[in-house]
C-alpha cells in the first residue's frame, strides 16, 4: 500500500492545563491580612469571656477593662512615656553597639579564614553563656549604673549579628568570585560588588534576630537592675501585687517590639527589591 494511502494521524490531545490552574485561587489580599489577627482576637476573646463567667481569680488575671484604665491612667499621666523612653534609649544604644560589634567581627570571621580558625571556637564557647550569667561579673566591674545594661544588651545584640554576618559572607557563590578574580576586580571590588550583595539578607535577618535578644534583655535587666523602664514597671507592679499594671506593661512591650520588628522588616524587604535581579 502507498504512503498515500496511509490514515490521517490522530488530532493531538489538548495539553493539560498548567498546575496553577487547577489550584484553587489564593485568599485576597484582605484575607491574607486578617489572617494574623486571628489568633489574638480568639485569646482576647477567651480573656472577656473567662473574666465574665469568673473562671479566673481577678487577682489572677484582672479583666481587660481594669488592664485598659490602668494602662490608660499610664499614658495619661505621662508616667508610661517616661518608663518607654528610658528603655527605648537603653535597647537603641545596646543594640548600635552589639550591632556594630557583631557586623565588624563577622566579617573579619567571613572575610578570613585565618580569624575564624581564631575567633569563632572562642566565640562560640562565650555565646553559651546567658545574659543574666554575666549579670554578676559586668556587676562588678561596671557597677549597677546605665553601662550595665548597656552592655548586656549589646552582649545579646552581639551574637545572632556575628554569626549571620559570617553566615551571609560565606554563601557568595565560588564561580562569582571567579567571575570576579578574572575581570581583575580588587579585593575590596569583590567585597563591596559581588559577597555584599548577596549577604544582604542573611545580615538583616542577623539584625532582626539581633533586636529581638536585644529587647528581650532589656527587659531581663531591667527586672534585676533599675529604677524606670518597662521592665521596672512590670516589677513594681508585682511588688505591690498590681496585675493590672503588670499585664499593661507587657502589652506595651510586645506591641513596641512588634512595630520595631515589622519596621526591620520593611527595610530589609526595600534593600532587597534594590538589588540586581531581583523580583520586584
Amino acid at each position: 500500500m502507498g504512503a498515500s494511502s496511509l490514515p490521517a494521524p490522530a488530532p493531538s490531545a489538548p495539553a493539560a492545563p498548567p498546575a496553577a490552574a487547577l489550584r484553587q485561587a489564593p485568599t485576597g489580599p484582605r484575607g491574607d491580612a486578617l489572617l494574623p489577627w486571628l489568633l489574638p482576637a480568639a485569646l482576647l476573646g477567651l480573656w472577656f469571656l473567662g473574666a465574665a463567667q469568673g473562671w479566673i481569680s481577678p487577682q489572677v488575671l484582672p479583666p481587660p477593662q481594669f488592664v485598659w484604665e490602668t494602662l490608660r491612667d499610664l499614658a495619661t499621666s505621662g508616667e508610661l512615656w517616661l518608663h518607654v523612653s528610658a528603655s527605648l534609649q537603653r535597647v537603641l544604644v545596646g543594640f548600635a553597639v552589639g550591632a556594630l560589634l557583631g557586623l565588624a567581627l563577622g566579617s573579619a570571621m567571613g572575610l578570613s579564614r585565618t580569624a575564624e580558625a581564631y575567633l569563632l571556637p572562642s566565640f562560640n564557647a562565650l555565646v553559651q553563656i546567658p545574659v543574666l550569667g554575666w549579670l554578676p561579673f559586668v556587676l562588678l566591674l561596671v557597677g549597677i549604673g546605665e553601662p550595665l545594661k548597656y552592655i548586656l544588651i549589646a552582649k545579646a545584640a552581639l551574637v545572632p549579628v556575628a554569626l549571620n554576618t559570617l553566615q551571609g559572607f560565606r554563601q557568595t557563590p565560588q564561580n562569582l568570585r571567579e567571575v570576579g578574580q578574572v575581570y581583575g576586580y580588587s579585593r575590596r571590588q569583590q567585597v563591596l560588588e559581588i559577597v555584599l550583595p548577596h549577604a544582604v539578607p542573611t545580615l538583616f535577618t542577623g539584625l532582626r534576630l539581633g533586636f529581638t535578644k536585644a529587647w528581650l534583655s532589656l527587659v531581663v535587666v531591667e527586672l534585676v537592675a533599675s529604677s524606670e523602664g518597662l521592665g521596672y514597671l512590670i516589677v513594681y507592679g508585682r511588688q505591690l501585687f498590681q496585675l493590672d499594671q503588670v499585664m499593661a506593661a507587657v502589652i506595651v512591650v510586645g506591641a513596641i517590639g512588634y512595630a520595631i520588628d515589622r519596621g526591620l522588616d520593611w527595610a530589609e524587604r526595600r534593600v532587597a527589591s534594590g538589588r540586581p535581579g531581583a523580583t520586584r
